[in-house]
């Protein structure tokens, strides 16, 4: 049977890991395939960079469209990155002339998913994204095909390895999240401006996604509320170990009574929990039916080879004629569902404040949270030192977030607070 002829954008550390993966399970992918997956082409800035992969036998294109427009080309891979500029340029002109996409740009899918997937179904052709979420693991795949017979309640988990990586360190080691993300970039796992990573952007991006297949909706990339993981301290993390509780940067999005419920932050998950032992650099995803249950998947996050596994996935089926809705549900099938927002959370909450230690302070503070029906559930002080700073950790009961964000702004102007009311959300069911 004819070769399936593909072409790659980008030829970074993911772009050489298929190239790689291609040439060394070559014998396995005609076997699954029934065809040989060749690839003709390639588009990259830079001819002259030494990569771990075999480039001899391709044709180079400066322009990333003309790898589009390439006849010989019949899978577009893009691997290059960003939403805007030249990914979004090829991909709109693989959609053209009718070419299958592949791509593990996450970005792109949550800014244009919408349009792009419109636009790939009216071509009639697939457009895959298994890499853009989860590394190695297969949840698209999972949420499209395998759990496409139920009603989805609840989609879950620990997206970023960045973040994960550094707060497992900081839990193993006590020490500073500064400390720990200059560790993190000395050895590849944060950029040089980790802004994206540690301030629950990519995350986003990836719950976003995940939302809009499990749920059947379009991508609402502005109805998830965010926030990062550079507030947490080795403090908070030290107590949360005391109170049974790991502090993980999770993405979370469920039905409500009030609509889809789309958030990014540091959670606290009991220590018994599954997800409280998922460290390193490893993803997991937790989905919520109605008829199969919980189901859970774990793995490798990001990295040449998980990556490249997920991209080469979604070649193969390209290669098999396998073609499902990019986002669940056809693009005129997708419903629109109200937003949730934050301030409709219920649940505990974990707060820690520097005050004098004086009398009547925790009276005082124990006034705002009652004044707006917050419950606490414990108080935590360690020593005494009259006059001078001390720390006081508390755990509510369940209570709505808009009369937890209406206590703290009042706690925050009590004269003995002497710095901004630490707050990090208690999930007791993740």
């Amino acid at each position: 049977m004819a070769p399936l002829r593909i072409g790659i954008a980008g030829l970074g550390t993911v772009g050489t890991g298929v190239v790689r993966l291609l040439a060394d399970n070559r014998e396995s992918l005609v076997q699954r395939c029934g065809r040989p997956i060749e690839l003709v082409a390639v588009a990259a800035r830079n001819r002259d960079k030494k990569r771990d992969a075999d480039l001899s036998a391709v044709r180079w294109h400066d322009d990333v469209t003309a790898l589009a427009r390439d006849p010989a080309v019949e899978v577009v891979v893009e691997l290059i990155g960003g939403h805007d500029g030249a990914a979004r340029a090829l991909v709109a002109e693989a959609i053209a002339r009718k070419k299958p996409i592949v791509t593990a740009n996450k970005a792109l899918i949550a800014h244009r998913g919408n349009e792009l997937a419109a636009a790939a179904e009216t071509a009639g052709i697939a457009f895959q994204f298994e890499a853009a979420v989860g590394g190695g693991i297969p949840i698209i795949k999972a949420l499209r095909e395998g759990l496409a017979a139920n009603r989805i309640e609840r989609v879950y988990g620990i997206l970023n390895g960045t973040c994960n990586f550094i707060l497992t360190t900081m839990d193993k080691t006590g020490r500073d999240f500064a400390d720990v993300l200059g560790e993190a970039q000395a050895r590849g796992y944060a950029e040089a401006d980790p802004s994206f990573d540690i301030d629950g952007v990519d995350t986003a991006h990836k719950l976003a996604i995940l939302a809009a297949v499990a749920f059947g909706t379009p991508l609402n990339l502005g109805a998830v509320h965010i926030e990062g993981i550079r507030p947490v301290s080795a403090v908070d993390i030290a107590y949360a170990r005391e109170l049974g509780y790991r502090i993980k940067l999770f993405g979370i999005a469920r039905r409500t009574e009030h609509g889809l419920e789309q958030r990014v932050h540091p959670c606290m998950v009991a220590e018994t929990s599954a997800m409280a032992h998922v460290d390193g650099a490893f993803n997991a995803v937790t989905v919520d039916g109605n008829f199969v249950g919980r189901v859970v998947l774990e793995g490798a996050g990001a990295g040449a080879g998980p990556t490249a596994s997920a991209v080469v996935g979604d070649i193969v089926d390209v290669a098999r004629g396998l073609r499902v809705p990019a986002l669940g549900v056809r693009a005129q099938d997708l419903r629109a569902l109200p937003v949730a927002a934050i301030e409709r959370r219920l649940g505990a909450y974990y707060l820690r404040l520097e005050v004098a230690d004086r009398p009547g302070v925790l009276a005082d503070v124990a006034a705002c949270l009652r004044d707006d029906e917050v419950s606490i559930e414990s108080v935590l002080q360690r020593g005494r030192d009259p006059g001078e700073r001390v720390s006081v950790i508390m755990t509510t009961h369940a209570t709505l977030e808009a009369g937890m964000r209406r206590a703290l702004a009042r706690i925050a102007a009590l004269p003995a607070v002497q710095s901004p009311p630490c707050m990090i959300r208690i999930e007791n069911e993740l």
